[in-house]
């Protein structure tokens, strides 16, 4: 018989998470390696494990992510939210606790994009009078 998978997509500036739990021990891996030799983080370890927490599901599943676009710290709000809306199709009753929390929204700021005339979005050369 085949095995239940929920899959869930997050994403958080340019990253783009797919994640994809799998009943099983708790393992977490990313792009096909450990969370320790993926992210170097212990900081964004427990960002990632903040769905599982919140919903006390920590140990329970084997989650397979595969992300793509952006850093650390956006490819682990992209895992959290998709982890997030992974764990509503195991248990809609989850909505709740999660949406409380605030791990359903997709995090809407971005960079801001570069001016003319300028050397970044808001960077412009020293003023001077004369």
């Amino acid at each position: 018989m085949a095995q239940a998978q929920y899959t869930g997509t997050g994403r958080r500036k340019n990253s783009t998470a797919r994640v994809f739990l799998v009943p099983g021990t708790g393992n977490i891996t990313i792009n096909k390696k450990p969370i320790e030799d993926y992210i170097p983080f212990p900081y964004l370890h427990e960002v990632i494990k903040q769905p599982l927490n919140i919903t006390e599901t920590l140990g329970t599943y084997d989650i397979n992510v595969n992300v793509n676009g952006g850093g650390f710290t956006g490819q682990s709000g992209a895992i959290r939210h998709g982890i997030a809306r992974a764990l509503l199709t195991v248990d809609p009753d989850f909505r709740s606790p999660l949406k409380a929390a605030g791990l359903l929204t997709r995090d809407p700021r971005m960079k801001e994009r570069k001016k003319p005339g300028l050397k970044k979005a808001r960077k412009a050369s020293q003023f001077s009078k004369r």
